[in-house]
Parts: C-alpha cells; sequence; structure tokens
C-alpha cells in the first residue's frame, strides 16, 4: 500500500506541521474550523494525537497564548522565532495595563481592553526584544504603523486641532510613537531630544543608547534607595560639568514626579514618571546632559552603573547583530519563501489529506 506524501513542503508547510504537533502535544485543539480544515496544521494535530493520545502537557494560560499568537502569525505568513518566545517569556512580557491607552488589561473578554502581543517594530517578526503586551484597542490602532508614522499622525492632529484621531488620543498617538522609538535606531541627537512618555516594557530591546540611559535613571525613582543610587551615579559622571548638568536635570525631573504624589501603586507610580517628562523644563534639561555625552559614552555608563549593582532590574547588554537574530527583517518579518523537500515525506511523517 502506497502513501501520497506532499511532493513540495515549504517552510510555511512545516511550521504549520510543527504548531498542529504543538496543539497535540498539549492536548487541545485550534480555534474553528483551523482545526477541522485540510491543511498542515491538521496534519500535525492528527499525527500528534496519533503520537501523544492522553500524555499530554498542561496547557497553561500562557501556553494556550503562545500557540493562539504562533496560530494568528502562521495564517498571516508572520514569523515566530521559537528558541526564545517561549511560553515563559510571554510571562514575563505580561503587563496589568496597556502601555499606550493605560486602561487594564482582560483577557478573552471580546472587549478593546484585552490583552494582546504587539510586535513592536512592523517589518520583523514575532522574535524577543520585539515583542510588547498591548490592549487589542492600542494594538488595532498602531497597525502597521512605526515610529515615523505615529509621530505623522500626532503632528497632524496637532495641526487640525483635533484632540484625538485613528482610535487614539493625542497623548496615546505620543506614546506609541516613543515606544516605536525604541527598536528603531536613530541618530544620538534625534534619540536625545525625544521625552520619555512611556518606560519600555519588559524585555523590549533598546536600540538607542541615550533612551537606556533615559530609562536606566527614571527608573531609579520606582524602588526604594533611590536618592543613594542616584548619587552614586552621578559620581560615575566624568568632570564638573557633566555632573552638573545631570544635577539641573535631575533637580528638574524630581519635584515633577513627586507632584503626582506618593503612592504604593506600582502602576501610578509609572505613570508619574512618564508623565514628568511632559514638561518642558525637563526636556530642556535632559537635552543639554545628554549632548555632553556620545551614543557610546551612554553605554558604557549604563554597563558600569549596571556592574555597581546601580540597576533597579536586570540590565543585559546585546551587540547589534545578536539584537535581530530571528527578526527576519530581510524578509520584513515574513517567513522566508523557500522549499524545505521535494518528493520526500515531511518531517516527523506528515501526510496531508487528499
Amino acid at each position: 500500500m502506497t502513501t501520497a506524501f506532499v511532493t513540495t513542503l515549504t517552510t510555511h508547510d512545516q511550521i504549520g506541521f510543527e504548531l498542529g504537533w504543538d496543539y497535540a502535544h498539549h492536548g487541545i485543539l485550534p480555534a474553528a474550523p483551523y482545526g477541522e480544515e485540510p491543511s498542515p496544521l491538521l496534519a500535525g494535530l492528527r499525527a500528534g494525537q496519533a503520537s501523544f493520545g492522553t500524555r499530554t502537557l498542561l496547557p497553561t494560560r500562557h501556553v494556550r497564548k503562545w500557540l493562539q499568537l504562533r496560530l494568528h502569525a502562521w495564517l498571516r505568513g508572520r514569523s515566530v522565532e521559537l528558541l526564545q518566545v517561549t511560553p515563559n517569556h510571554l510571562q514575563q512580557i505580561e503587563a496589568s495595563h496597556c502601555p499606550i491607552t493605560r486602561m487594564q488589561l482582560s483577557t478573552a473578554t471580546l472587549e478593546a481592553s484585552d490583552a494582546s502581543v504587539d510586535r513592536v517594530r512592523n517589518d520583523a517578526g514575532y522574535a524577543a526584544g520585539n515583542l510588547a503586551m498591548m490592549s487589542t484597542k492600542a494594538n488595532h490602532a498602531k497597525a502597521a504603523n512605526g515610529f515615523r508614522d505615529a509621530l505623522h499622525i500626532l503632528r497632524d492632529l496637532e495641526a487640525a486641532g483635533s484632540p484625538a484621531g485613528g482610535g487614539l488620543t493625542l497623548a496615546q498617538w505620543a506614546r506609541v510613537a516613543v515606544l516605536c522609538s525604541f527598536v528603531e535606531p536613530l541618530a544620538h541627537e534625534e534619540a536625545s531630544a525625544l521625552p520619555l512618555l512611556v518606560l519600555p516594557p519588559n524585555r523590549l530591546r533598546l536600540f538607542n543608547p541615550v533612551q537606556a540611559l533615559q530609562a536606566f535613571v527614571s527608573r531609579q525613582l520606582l524602588a526604594p534607595g533611590w536618592s543613594q543610587r542616584v548619587a552614586r551615579f552621578e559620581a560615575l559622571l566624568p568632570g564638573k560639568p557633566l555632573r552638573r548638568a545631570f544635577q539641573m536635570f535631575f533637580h528638574a525631573l524630581l519635584p515633577r514626579v513627586l507632584e503626582a504624589g506618593r503612592t504604593d501603586d506600582a502602576q501610578r507610580a509609572r505613570w508619574a514618571v512618564e508623565d514628568a517628562w511632559r514638561n518642558p523644563l525637563v526636556m530642556k534639561r535632559w537635552i543639554a546632559f545628554a549632548r555632553l555625552l556620545t551614543a557610546a559614552q551612554c553605554e558604557q555608563l549604563v554597563a558600569r552603573a549596571a556592574a555597581k549593582g546601580l540597576a533597579t532590574q536586570r540590565v543585559e547588554q546585546i551587540d547589534t547583530a545578536a539584537a535581530t537574530e530571528g527578526w527576519n527583517l530581510e524578509t520584513r518579518g515574513y517567513v522566508p519563501h523557500a522549499v524545505v523537500a521535494r518528493g520526500a515525506a515531511a518531517p516527523r511523517q506528515v501526510a496531508l489529506p487528499l
């Protein structure tokens, strides 16, 4: 008896088969009709069910989200880097509130507040360092817009005197622009002129050293003992002019944060720091300080401060090539069109229904 196999297996087919296999491994089914219609996904699902039977893994909430993300990406031909983008990674980037709209995130309510995973840089795939949790509303409004797109929308709304447009308010579009700027390499002069209207979400990779320094200093105010840490950081600055410029900046930032009032609510404390960057004096003094440094000096400062235990969260420096590994920038985040097998069985004996 002869079994008919796929004569041409593409990368997209292989990904679909492996996704179906993983659904079966966790004992759950893809949403209808994707687990019912003939496809590489269904072939992988059936092969996995035959292999695992009832010996399945626990489908935790983050596993379900991981499989859902991969299904959504596969249906659109988007790439997912699976070495680092795991259920555990999705748990690490989880947030209680949307960084753009600031609404509390919900789960599976089919409302605009539902949490969704966004590719911050749209011309890259689902990969570690390019993902952030935000509301469905913010994700849909942001869509394919990057830093310059969001900035253009913001300026058009301001010129028209409109308080909102495209599903977001002016303040929310400003946060979109800043969020996108983190993962887009910018000239030092341009990056140093951007207010930190949204603190970088967990695990997001910052491509501009001056913004990494900006976030490093801002986060000091979110943890006890900030006064001592800031003094130790200041001591790392080379030369009196630079230390003086930093003092003037920090003495402008601190009162604006304190104006919001002391709070034990971590989220409100975070918003107070973000909102302080809207003050013109804070920005004026930050730019004066930041432009006394080069991008390389900013990077070195963050590394030295972290080495001395001044970071309030883990800081990891990655070289540029490694930072975008698995992002598929060359295909703008899509799965490369490639044939992985001809005239042979697919991996794991994939036989598509005839």
